[in-house]
């Protein structure tokens, strides 16, 4: 028997890698003669550079830049050759913040357009961006500043760039660049396909998560509202329902206004780097994904929804394991994995869950292959 273990990270417990090993040891305890094939994945969020390097050598480069409250840190990105490979969250991501610092209001992308700028100078003509796990809602504004763009209100005031400002906008300059960047080719890689505003927009979805409160996200949805129209009449760029515009907290409609960037899912872009079709042209009996969270968000392009579709096209039958499960009728009817099993369901406590990870998933990927063993017999 092959298979294939193709899993997302467990987000605050184990890295995908860690999955991988944890999978095998249960595959291992059921039959000791199964041949694993790791290939641990991720979505374009955070971590993916920590996935991308397993696979190819990437060399770090570290700057100080802003975090997302404006405080100096010690950020990096990494290179190969002509390209620069460049995480948003390491400058701008929500894991940089504490709770109580956690509000997408006052938040900002500067020092993500700081990282970019620093690959510009240092002669990289290709940058590829991830722009996952931001702690952000300021359609990248902040990005766009530390590039040269300016954005003044109604008084003609340089306004700050964080979401809470989009609102205000009523000019936007580009004379000021500091870079000519048509001259960059510039590659974002998300992994949600959300539009710009509206009830599946940046604010409506995501901005809870990052801390701001119900008045703020209205606030918030007006700005990315009003972005879009000063977007449209000074760049002459509609960029509001392209999939994606909504990722990062409208980083995706940023990177379109004030890049000229493609947009690519993530989860292709991995399979594209990480040569995965390769691996499922290998006479592979099953495929064993999953992420620490199972959700309708899931199906919205993340790694599950990514392997399962690629295990469809391959005729290749899949097993999920999760963390937690939510909208589970709806994952199997879109999905159809073989078998989708959760730590939660185990009912032990989030700690004991997040503490054990290793040991559980372990246990449930060797109840689910004595599972189908039982159904196929």
């Amino acid at each position: 028997m092959k298979v294939i273990i193709a899993p997302d990270k467990f987000k605050g417990s184990l890295s995908a890698q860690e999955v991988c090993n944890a999978v095998e040891k249960g595959l291992k305890k059921f039959d000791s003669s199964i041949t694993c094939i790791k290939h641990p994945l991720a979505d374009g969020g955070e971590g993916t550079l920590t996935i991308l390097q397993n696979y190819f050598k990437l060399k770090t480069v570290s700057v100080k830049v802003k975090n997302p409250i404006f405080e100096t840190i010690v950020s990096s990105y990494k290179t190969s050759k002509d390209t620069a490979f460049i995480e948003m969250s390491n400058a701008s991501g929500l894991q940089l913040l504490k709770k109580e610092q956690q509000n997408c209001f006052y938040t900002t992308t500067f020092g993500t357009g700081e990282l970019i700028a620093d690959a510009i100078e240092k002669g990289f003509k290709n940058i590829v961006l991830f722009i996952g796990g931001s702690a952000t809602n300021d359609a990248g504004i902040g990005m766009a500043t530390a590039l040269g763009y300016k954005f003044f209100n109604s008084s003609n005031l340089k306004i700050k760039p964080i979401g809470k400002e989009l609102i205000n906008i009523t000019k936007i300059s580009s004379k000021s660049l500091k870079y000519n960047l048509s001259d960059i080719n510039f590659k974002v890689i998300c992994d949600v396909k959300n539009p710009l505003y509206g009830k599946n927009g940046a604010a409506y979805v995501y901005a809870k998560q990052k801390g701001a409160n119900k008045k703020e996200i209205e606030i918030l949805e007006e700005g990315l509202l009003n972005f879009d129209t000063q977007v449209k009449k000074y760049l002459n760029k509609n960029i509001a329902n392209i999939e994606g515009s909504g990722a990062a907290g409208g980083l995706g409609a940023g990177a379109l206004s004030f890049l000229n960037a493609k947009l690519i899912s993530g989860i292709d872009f991995m399979f594209e780097q990480t040569n995965f079709n390769k691996y499922l042209k290998q006479n592979i009996d099953l495929i064993i994904t999953g992420e620490g969270s199972v959700d309708k968000q899931t199906l919205e392009g993340k790694v599950v929804k990514g392997v399962c579709e690629k295990a469809k096209v391959f005729n290749i039958p899949v097993c999920i394991v999760a963390g937690i499960i939510k909208d589970k009728q709806q994952v199997m009817d879109n999905l159809k994995p073989i078998a989708l099993n959760s730590i939660m369901e185990l009912n032990v406590s989030t700690d004991e869950a997040m503490e054990n990870a290793k040991y559980f998933v372990e246990e449930i990927i060797y109840k689910q292959l004595k599972n189908i063993k039982k159904a196929n017999n």
